[in-house]
């Protein structure tokens, strides 16, 4: 009875990992989708700030539309980079939180092969 208990902590120990690693792999893709806003955002202020920003109206724009731009892609920036830390905290979260559960399947698995 008590090998199957262990053998049962095992496979949800490894389920768990599984998840953890699943989630690790979002939060990275989430990172990296931060990162990609951060470029888009460093080209969009390059655009509004250089005189092809003015548009296919040939108008130039007033220093308040390029001021207030500015201030709404700073904005989203902000956003962005406090997404990002969210997200990099969870990662570090999980990071651990994989590091624990693998400690604890090979825990586990030596008191299995000890039971054997």
């Amino acid at each position: 009875q008590a090998e199957e208990q262990l053998k049962a902590a095992w496979w949800q120990q490894a389920g768990q990992l599984r998840e953890v690693g699943r989630r690790e792999r979002l939060l990275r893709s989430d990172v990296q989708r931060a990162g990609e806003q951060l470029e888009s955002f460093k080209t969009r202020v390059m655009q509004v700030c250089s005189p092809s920003a003015a548009g296919s109206t040939g108008k130039s724009l007033t220093e308040q539309q390029v001021i207030e731009k500015v201030r709404q892609i700073s904005d989203e920036n902000q956003q962005s980079h406090e997404r990002e830390k969210s997200l990099q905290k969870e990662l570090s979260s999980r990071l651990a939180k994989e590091k624990e559960v693998s400690a604890n399947m090979e825990v586990f698995k030596n008191s299995l092969q000890k039971l054997q």
